[in-house]
């Protein structure tokens, strides 16, 4: 290979400089994988907050001391578990909230207003109570969905042990209890 004159030989060697966009796509591939690996964990485990601890003169009667083994081996879960986001507590059943109608579909006079009472003393909303015309096999609480806690509460509360969804002409925003014996 023969060179002119006055021309330049150009050195093939060299580095290649890569282009700022495959700089900042390695960068986004790290950032990925160091957040895969920090937030990765059992999806299944309830989210549990480390919280301080105090020290006391005299052991909780209600608490069994935890083994020292029993110790080492929640405290690195305590750490992860910190990283989690913490799960918003359901609010307990608000029995002055929840709005119920009573009915009797029983021989007995006086049963609906009489549970109605024993209802609202317990603390639940009592809107009305009356007569219920048709055929009910047992006492029964009928709920709306969104009701289903509350209706099992309010069961619990009379000793019914007989819960169905609520039916039309049920009214959908409220429980109805409908009784066909005495239980008091």
């Amino acid at each position: 290979m023969h060179l002119r004159r006055g021309a330049r030989r150009h050195d093939e060697r060299g580095i290649a400089v890569p282009s700022p966009i495959a700089v900042l796509s390695l960068a986004a591939v790290a950032l990925a994988g160091v957040a895969f690996v920090t937030t990765s964990g059992d999806p299944e485990e309830p989210a549990k907050a480390a919280g301080p601890v105090s020290a006391s003169s005299s052991p909780s009667p209600s608490a069994p001391a935890p083994s020292p083994s029993a110790a080492a081996t929640t405290a690195p879960k305590q750490v992860i578990d910190k990283q989690k986001p913490k799960k918003p507590k359901e609010p307990a059943v608000r029995r002055g909230q929840v709005y119920v109608e009573v009915y009797n579909n029983s021989g007995i006079s006086g049963l609906a207003g009489s549970t109605a009472s024993r209802i609202a003393g317990a603390g639940w909303q009592v809107v009305g109570s009356d007569n219920w015309y048709g055929t009910i096999p047992a006492s029964t609480v009928y709920y709306p969905d969104r009701l289903e806690e509350e209706a099992e509460l309010l069961a619990k509360d009379l000793g019914i042990a007989r819960l169905n969804p609520a039916i039309s002409p049920m009214r959908f925003d409220r429980l109805t209890v409908i009784l066909t014996a005495d239980f008091a």
